[in-house]
């Protein structure tokens, strides 16, 4: 038999979310991020989940290749563009979409259609920076560099597109989205071309802002999965998790007042009480940093982990279950139990226990 513990990915769930950030934008096309193997969900999975998506957008180009070797002939976009002349030669013989962030990818693209005049035109994202100080042109860069795209005559349609840093908080007080969208306003003041502006927080602030947040693309990542952007919890944002990580309780352990759990004795027991042991731990992707009273379900009620997690197991508190017995079902998140309160709890992201889980847990589909 093997060892219980999946990842299960729920599509339904996908094609929700999908549909809740159209609902946010009706008039704009929508890309669907699946960078970082759509964030732990399989690129398989997210072809079939987010089929109905204008295009997908990812950074890894062996991805964006295996994108088009499943079938996917709609746009197909490189966050971060090209780094080198063979990612050009690979856009191009696959007909994949780039973001320009810098001067030295403009250059790389002129000196090869200089030299490789491209069957199909590229397709460009120009990315300017207006406050996020990752990647992008300044604003007053911006023109120039518009310019200069234009000028090589294999670039096809430029699309003028930012990232938020702080859209979950509009009026954030070190950088506002309002400030945000000033600055992209005025660095693309006269230029032609569709506008990409609102990733999943700014998707969820399109109902409220009107025409100031409207563009032709959206680029929705975390909300797709049922994760937040921040602001609100996935429920108030109406999403659905697309992942259920889920094992059961492989030993129970009754123990008395004084006695320690797991490693370096970081739990003792005020009482008496029962401990579940679960199979599931950091080699797994769950996060050892996960502090005793990280959030939990066992049998459908929410308890508690405690002690140290270990590589492969975990203890849990059975105080609120006492029906609970080996092969209970437990609920690491997921259906039943948000990513982002177990997140919360360990002091990071449901973003990164998504694209934690380990390549040993099977991953099913419903």
């Amino acid at each position: 038999m093997p060892r219980p513990i999946t990842a299960t990915v729920h599509l339904a769930a996908m094609r929700h979310n999908l549909e809740r950030a159209r609902a946010c934008a009706p008039g704009s096309k929508a890309w669907a991020v699946v960078k970082a193997n759509a964030y732990g969900h399989g690129l398989e999975r997210a072809l079939r989940g987010f089929a109905a998506a204008d295009g997908l957008a990812l950074i890894e180009f062996d991805n964006a290749v295996r994108l088009r070797e499943l079938g996917w002939s709609k746009p197909v976009l490189l966050l971060e563009g090209w780094f080198d002349a063979a990612d050009l030669a690979t856009m191009a013989r696959h007909d994949l979409n780039g973001a320009a962030h810098c001067m030295e990818q403009i250059a790389l693209l002129e000196d090869y259609c200089a030299r490789t005049p491209p069957a199909r035109p590229f397709n460009v994202h120009l990315k300017m920076n207006t406050g996020m100080n990752r990647l992008g042109f300044k604003p007053e860069q911006f023109g120039a560099a518009f310019a200069r795209l234009r000028a090589i005559a294999h670039v096809g349609e430029i699309t003028l597109m930012t990232h938020f840093a702080n859209a979950d908080e509009a009026h954030h007080p070190c950088v506002s989205l309002h400030e945000q969208l000033r600055r992209f306003d005025e660095g693309t003041a006269g230029l032609p071309g569709p506008r990409s502006v609102a990733n999943s927080a700014g998707v969820f602030q399109m109902p409220g802002m009107g025409e100031a947040l409207v563009s032709d693309w959206i680029r929705p990542g975390i909300m797709l999965y049922g994760g937040t952007p921040g602001g609100r919890t996935a429920a108030d944002y109406g999403l659905r998790p697309a992942m259920t990580l889920a094992s059961t309780l492989i030993g129970v352990q009754d123990i008395k007042a004084g006695d320690f759990v797991g490693y370096g004795s970081r739990f003792e027991a005020e009482g008496a009480m029962r401990i579940g042991v679960v199979a599931c731990g950091y080699a797994d992707g769950y996060p050892r940093h996960a502090p005793t009273g990280t959030p939990i379900l066992v049998d459908g009620v929410r308890t508690r982990t405690v002690g140290r997690v270990s590589m492969d197991m975990l203890a849990v508190d059975l105080t609120p279950v006492p029906q609970a017995r080996v092969g209970s079902r437990v609920v690491l998140w997921g259906e039943g139990l948000p990513i982002d309160d177990v997140a919360t709890a360990a002091g990071t992201i449901g973003y990164e226990l998504m694209c934690a889980v380990a390549p040993r847990v099977p991953v099913l589909e419903d």
